[in-house]
């Protein structure tokens, strides 16, 4: 059976085989300048333990539990430059440990509930960039992580084991004074689920072929904060299941601080427009909104914030590729907008003590049509560097339904540990 990754992989085999030969036969001196390119490149390499257990208070019937024990292994190598260009090979492998006591989406363990872990062993980026003489502009082509503003939109999913990744040809640029600039053209999105769940649930489950210009203009010449816009044309390719992701969204962002006597005020605003694109076989228009305030007094952080994905009770806001664990709680419920959309009120705090950074926010969720509650929940973090190298975590996450059928008392549990060589 063909990967959707095989093709990609192998035009981008092609055109660095291309760019090799082109620059041998440049130069008489070109072949030792390209080893020593390679030999004198950067690697790197990490090594993550986790464990999720996820339980459904009250519910009996499977499935009910889940308890993933996994381990992640990823290195890479960057060569150095070459007459501005360099290539990125990373690759990544991911095993279970002791049984997939879990349904990972591929391993077909239905009788346990959702972790989306799959083992998998695959190339997580692969691109060859380039750098004009002043590094103002970054063109990169090929299997790329990329992640913009704050992860709302287009991002890693960093979070789970098997980030995502995309197949794409990127350019970033500032030269205009305060600006960056991004522009992109993504061929594919890599998703969590990995090319393995691809041969087990079908297209729809593993990665998406799209056809997507995106772009993104970033100013920080303001005096008390940086603006954004943006706009996302999502544009996927068969099976009917990805079409109705195909959306175009357009939108303003605004964030900053403002230094006081003894605190520091924090501000966030945000608003976008999305509506139906290409093939989408829906017709409809959704608004998102944000507005986040908050203080920082040096020993704590504090955030109060009201994010709304508006549903009209058909259709609703949605965020496909973004990196969803970081908004509308850990715990998930809302990978997925509902239909009537979704308001979420949450208040947050963070401090460090005795270099453990500790965290906790709580959320309130309601319709954006209509007044039902769909519940609420809280979330606690702890974490710890050690030197620059060594990270341990741990967090929890519990979910109270109000008597909405769809969504069920959950609790999840991490614990975690990473090394970076």
């Amino acid at each position: 059976m063909n990967q959707p990754g095989n093709s990609f992989m192998h035009q981008l085999s092609t055109v660095l085989a291309a760019i090799m030969f082109l620059a041998l036969v440049s130069k008489s001196h070109a072949a030792e300048t390209i080893t020593e390119a390679i030999t004198g490149g950067k690697d790197s390499a990490s090594l993550q333990y986790r464990y999720e257990g996820v339980r459904n208070p009250g519910k009996t019937t499977t499935p009910n539990k889940a308890d993933a024990s996994t381990v992640r292994l990823r290195f890479g190598y960057e060569t150095a430059t070459f007459k501005n260009f360099a290539v990125l090979v990373e690759a990544e492998t991911l095993k279970s440990l002791g049984g997939e006591r879990y349904n990972s989406t591929a391993n077909g363990q239905t009788r346990y509930a959702i972790v989306v872990d799959p083992e998998t062993t695959e190339m997580n980026q692969a691109y060859l960039s380039y750098k004009d003489l002043d590094s103002r502009t970054t063109l990169k082509y090929g299997r790329q992580r990329l992640i913009l503003d704050n992860a709302r939109f287009i991002a890693n999913v960093g979070w789970r084991q098997n980030e995502q990744t995309f197949d794409a040809l990127t350019l970033v640029n500032d030269y205009l004074p305060d600006t960056k600039i991004t522009l992109g053209y993504l061929t594919n999105a890599n998703r969590i689920n990995s090319d393995a769940a691809i041969a087990k649930s079908g297209a729809a489950a593993g990665n998406h072929k799209m056809n997507s210009p995106i772009f993104n203009v970033n100013y920080k010449g303001l005096s008390y904060g940086e603006i954004v816009a943006y706009g996302y044309l999502l544009d996927y390719d068969l099976p009917a299941a990805n079409q109705v992701n195909s959306t175009k969204t357009y939108g303003l962002r605004f964030k900053g601080n403002m230094p006081l006597k003894t605190t520091t005020l924090l501000y966030t605003m945000e608003y976008a427009t999305q509506s139906n694109y290409k093939d989408n076989p829906a017709k409809y228009s959704n608004p998102y909104s944000l507005v986040e305030g908050g203080l920082d007094i040096k020993v704590a952080e504090f955030k109060l914030g009201y994010e709304v994905l508006g549903g009209d009770g058909v259709k609703s806001f949605s965020t496909p590729l973004a990196t969803l664990h970081a908004f509308n709680g850990w715990v998930d419920m809302f990978l997925t907008t509902p239909a009537t959309g979704l308001k979420d009120a949450y208040l947050s705090a963070y401090t460090t003590l005795s270099d453990i950074k500790l965290g906790a926010v709580y959320h309130d969720y309601r319709t954006d049509k209509g007044s039902t509650k769909y519940g609420t929940e809280w979330n606690l973090i702890a974490t710890k560097n050690f030197d620059r190298n060594y990270l341990l975590g741990v967090k929890y996450g519990t979910f109270k339904s109000d008597s909405e059928p769809a969504r069920i008392d959950t609790d999840k549990f991490w614990l975690w540990g990473e090394v970076k060589f």
